[in-house]
């Protein structure tokens, strides 16, 4: 049952669920990007089990490390992990990028993914300019029974449909701002694959996180299946 005193007021600035992972999963995800450090610090001070913290910047981290031991920071998906108590192994996420510049978008939605207790196997720079790169890795993320996979691409967005045409597993698409000129902010990508042909799901552009977290509640599904 839900209930008011589920509600920790962090003094004028914010409301926090401190029991959003007891109900559905997921820890909790506190986006840095428009707090201050001091906001940021007081929020996590606040909340209860496994935390992660997105878009994270310099300063940000600076503050996360002076009052916190335990954080784990990924570079390249800007996110900073505190994790308080290890969750069940469950179920395996396939991360796909179309080229390098997805690389930080997939990290996000692997990070969330891990967190969550999946394993997670990735395969990066294997877009449509040179699609024969995709076939190996594809074949072995197969082999290693992915329950669902997460496909991250810029520009025109095609390689999520090219996935979800070939396996019998969910395919999570997810647009990216790593394009240029007309569409350049992820519009053309996230078009087409709304577009799509293929039976594809599709989150907003540069959200790895939902991605992440979404393909590990489906992965987690799949193995008490």
């Amino acid at each position: 049952m839900l209930r008011i005193e589920g509600v920790k007021r962090i003094g004028k600035f914010a409301r926090i669920d401190v029991g959003r992972e007891k109900r559905i999963g997921i820890p909790e995800v506190v986006l840095a990007e428009g707090k201050s450090p001091e906001q940021v610090v007081r929020i996590v001070e606040g909340m209860e089990g496994n935390i992660l913290v997105s878009r994270v910047g310099g300063e940000h981290l600076k503050t996360l490390r002076k009052r916190f031991r335990n954080v784990d920071y990924n570079k390249s998906a800007r996110t900073a992990a505190i994790v308080k108590s290890k969750v069940e192994r469950k179920g395996v996420v396939g991360v796909i990028t179309a080229g390098t510049s997805d690389i930080g978008v997939a990290e996000e939605a692997a990070v969330v993914a891990e967190m969550m207790g999946c394993k997670v196997k990735k395969a990066y720079d294997v877009g449509v300019a040179g699609i024969h790169r995709l076939f190996a890795p594809l074949r072995e993320m197969l082999k290693e029974g992915v329950d669902v996979i997460v496909v991250v691409a810029g520009r025109e967005g095609t390689l999520p449909s090219i996935v979800a045409g070939m396996v019998d597993i969910p395919v999570i698409g997810v647009p990216v701002s790593s394009g240029y000129g007309f569409g350049g902010k992820g519009e053309a990508a996230l078009k087409s694959m709304l577009q799509s042909c293929s039976f594809l799901t599709v989150v907003n552009i540069d959200n790895g996180v939902g991605a992440g977290a979404c393909a590990a509640l489906i992965a987690r599904r799949s193995d008490e299946g």
